[in-house]
């Protein structure tokens, strides 16, 4: 309690001795009054596996099991694990949403930042711990390719919406060798 409580020290007193501290608290034999960490609900662990295509199916058990075993390495204890085939830059990540949204997941464990959104992990992170839920970074290296294929999700993306869905792999794969530049 305290000033940073919004409550001053001789009013959290006052309460203890009434015995209506809204918090665990005992006193010592010296007098000094100690203020219990509340027992929180450690809540739920849930790993979070994520591809691209279809394709990668095989990367994604993969992931899982990698996932699995670095948690176990960890100490951390799985609860469930999600796995979904959907682009990182596709907004419409049902899954995603829905594990985000569940109160009683206190940990998201990934692989990589990228598994859980390529832009604005940050700020996931953040509103997640406003509500004392985590993400765990099972691995905070960077991909080396990473820059290429963010571009290539993002032309992807864009041809996706320009030409319809039909060959945009083909399509973003043209402009891709449209703009390389030849090696000296």
């Amino acid at each position: 309690m305290g000033a940073g409580a919004g409550v001053s020290y001789r009013t959290a007193l006052n309460w203890f001795h009434a015995g209506i501290l809204p918090v665990p608290a005992r006193q010592l034999p010296t007098g000094t009054i100690l203020v219990e960490p509340p027992t929180a609900d450690t809540g739920r662990v849930v790993a979070y596996c994520r591809v691209s295509s279809a394709d990668q199916r095989d990367d994604l058990d993969r992931q899982a099991g990698r996932v699995a075993q670095e948690c176990a390495r960890r100490g951390l204890t799985l609860d469930a694990t999600v796995t979904e085939i959907v682009s990182g830059l596709n907004v419409n990540r049902c899954k995603l949403a829905k594990l985000l949204a569940d109160p009683t997941v206190s940990t998201i464990v990934v692989e990589h930042r990228d598994r859980l959104a390529r832009f604005g992990v940050q700020h996931l992170e953040a509103a997640l711990s406003a509500q004392s839920r985590r993400v765990v970074v099972l691995d905070d290296t960077e991909v080396t390719d990473d820059l290429a294929r963010d571009v290539t999700e993002v032309l992807t993306s864009m041809c996706a919406r320009l030409y319809g869905r039909r060959s945009v792999a083909k399509r973003a794969k043209a402009a891709m060798k449209a703009v390389e530049v030849p090696p000296r």
